[in-house]
């Protein structure tokens, strides 16, 4: 008998919603019975032909830029006056500076702009999101998208290994915090995937090659074995997990 993932009279919200690992996630969601507002920041041609394809009635797509602490109040607002409630939250947005920036070459402007929307937006949404949360006096779900270079580092990319190692902490820490209200926040840590944040890489012979070798699995993954794990993460069948970083990358965390 099949075991269904069902987040039946859930309303999620999803970062990053418009495409990639973002837009998988949305499908999976709504797939399995939840209502979803995801956001978007210059995609909108794809998030409204995501809306189409999922139903209005089903989801909502919101623009919004996520650079700072400034709008996750009104985010958060958004989900709640539309479906009534939000049970559910999946921090997926971020940057990833293609190019390789030595530590001491590295501007100032880099660092605030990559800490300021890995980081101080996800603060934010978490923030909001747990005071509504805990106004519906009901269980609810976090799961931060971190990466493998939160946990073993990136060289040049110091500003990203930054923020995806501080999400993991944010995790452990308050998934101890929350847990008595019953809340739960885990953590998604993709290696590479073949989406747009990484198609530059992806797409050159030289660091394509590089990347390749350090992946047991010997490929990416998909956007939907991200989404996955995920909706799992959400779902009554994760509900004695909570503070778990769920690695998701072809086994290269270890052979890193």
């Amino acid at each position: 008998m099949p075991i269904p993932l069902s987040l039946s009279g859930k309303v999620a919200l999803i970062t990053g919603g418009s495409r990639g690992i973002g837009a998988a996630t949305v499908r999976m969601f709504v797939a399995a019975g939840a209502k979803v507002v995801f956001n978007y920041q210059r995609a909108g041609r794809l998030a409204e032909h995501l809306v189409q394809e999922l139903g209005p009635e089903n989801c909502l797509a919101v623009a919004c830029d996520l650079s700072s602490t400034a709008t996750a109040r009104e985010l958060v607002a958004v989900a709640v006056k539309r479906f009534g409630r939000l049970d559910l939250l999946v921090a997926n947005h971020g940057v990833w500076p293609p190019e390789d920036a030595p530590i001491d070459q590295m501007s100032d402007a880099q660092w605030r702009n990559t800490l300021s929307v890995n980081l101080d937006s996800v603060f934010g949404l978490i923030k909001h999101t747990v005071a509504q949360m805990k106004k519906q006096a009901q269980p609810g779900h976090i799961v931060l998208v971190s990466s493998t270079s939160g946990q073993r580092g990136e060289a040049f990319h110091c500003d990203y290994a930054a923020t995806k190692g501080a999400l993991i902490s944010m995790v452990k820490g308050l998934s101890t915090e929350l847990a008595p209200q019953g809340i739960y926040v885990n953590c998604v840590a993709p290696g590479w995937v073949d989406t747009d944040m990484s198609a530059p890489a992806l797409n050159d012979p030289k660091t394509r090659d590089a990347i390749f070798s350090t992946i047991p699995m010997g490929r990416v993954g998909k956007p939907e074995e991200i989404a996955a794990p995920i909706l799992f993460l959400c779902t009554e069948h994760a509900g004695f997990i909570t503070g778990e970083v769920f690695n998701v990358n072809g086994g290269a965390v270890l052979a890193g």
